[in-house]
């Protein structure tokens, strides 16, 4: 498919080095700031041959800035390049889908103005699919950190939403993750009691033989042997906040890609491009006739270029 041409290009001067994008759009352009700060915030403007949506994003000489007056609006792009990918299954009870790493789940307040979530684009491409107008009915049944990938179920009535809630409740849900993580990890089942801040400001374990916080067991299995790593698998029985990255951290085992459980790591942290963790395994009874639901995703490319590289050098 051939790439969209600019309607129009120029290159930065010398004397508008440093400038934010809505003041050297203004002057080259010869247009209002609102007009500027609309072009840039409705994903028109490019720079160096990438999308630009922050008006106050300064840029340098030399740099080659493009307008695509046509260009959908950012989040418009976004359902158009992911819906196609986004949902596994879906029926008039609930829907499954892929999670891409790098999106939150549901709106915590601190996303980029422009960024829409998993739970809205999954309402955006449901909408389209099924031409309902306004928002598509969408329970939050399950969340993943925004660093992770994998699948989730949300639900589509509030029946199934109380559910799949009680299969969370109950721990009859399969939830199995894939994750590498740092050394030679052992298998077996990983206990403690989470708090909010386990001496260091961080969430973790309570210390031994203390019940205070909340109940978190893991069961992990070792997969593959790597270089300086373990390719393992991560059955939770509970669903606890950063459960996994706490408890594989807390054995000395960090996950690759972990930047805030790593406190304690006297080792070489190995780069990754991201938090390895996948969710590769969803199950759980349907909720309206009880039949078994289960869903298999592989991991994506990122993850699967580090397994890669950690493979050749072993």
């Amino acid at each position: 498919m051939t790439p969209p041409r600019p309607d129009r290009t120029f290159t930065i001067p010398p004397e508008l080095d440093a400038r934010p994008l809505d003041g050297v759009l203004r002057t080259l352009e010869k247009i209002p700031w609102s007009e500027a700060r609309r072009l840039i915030e409705t994903g028109k403007v490019r720079v160096a041959g990438d999308l630009v949506t922050s008006p106050t994003r300064k840029v340098r000489a030399g740099d080659k800035v493009a307008l695509f007056m046509r260009a959908p609006k950012p989040q418009t792009a976004r359902v158009q390049q992911l819906g196609g990918d986004l949902i596994v299954y879906s029926d008039p009870s609930l829907v499954v889908v892929r999670k891409p790493a790098g999106i939150s789940t549901v709106p915590f307040g601190d996303e980029p103005h422009d960024e829409m979530t998993l739970d809205a684009l999954v309402r955006e491409v449901m909408a389209k699919r099924d031409s309902i107008r306004g928002r598509a009915p969408l329970g939050v049944v399950q969340r993943l950190d925004r660093v992770t990938s994998g699948l989730l179920v949300f639900s589509r009535t509030f029946a199934a939403k109380k559910h799949l809630g009680q299969q969370l409740r109950l721990h009859t849900m399969k939830r199995k993750y894939l994750a590498i993580a740092h050394g030679d990890v052992r298998p077996g089942t990983l206990r403690s009691f989470l708090i909010e801040d386990r001496g260091d400001g961080l969430r973790g374990s309570a210390r031994d033989r203390q019940r205070e916080g909340q109940l978190a067991i893991t069961h992990v299995e070792r997969i593959e042997a790597l270089a300086g790593a373990t390719l393992i698998g991560c059955r939770l029985e509970t669903g606890r906040t950063h459960q996994i990255r706490i408890h594989l951290s807390e054995q000395g085992n960090p996950l690759l890609g972990e930047t805030v459980y790593v406190r304690r790591y006297p080792g070489t942290l190995l780069p990754a491009p991201r938090l390895m963790l996948h969710a590769a395994e969803l199950g759980f009874a349907h909720p309206v006739d009880e039949r078994p639901m289960l869903f298999e995703d592989p991991p994506p490319a990122d993850f699967q270029e580090t397994l890669a590289r950690l493979r050749i050098r072993r």
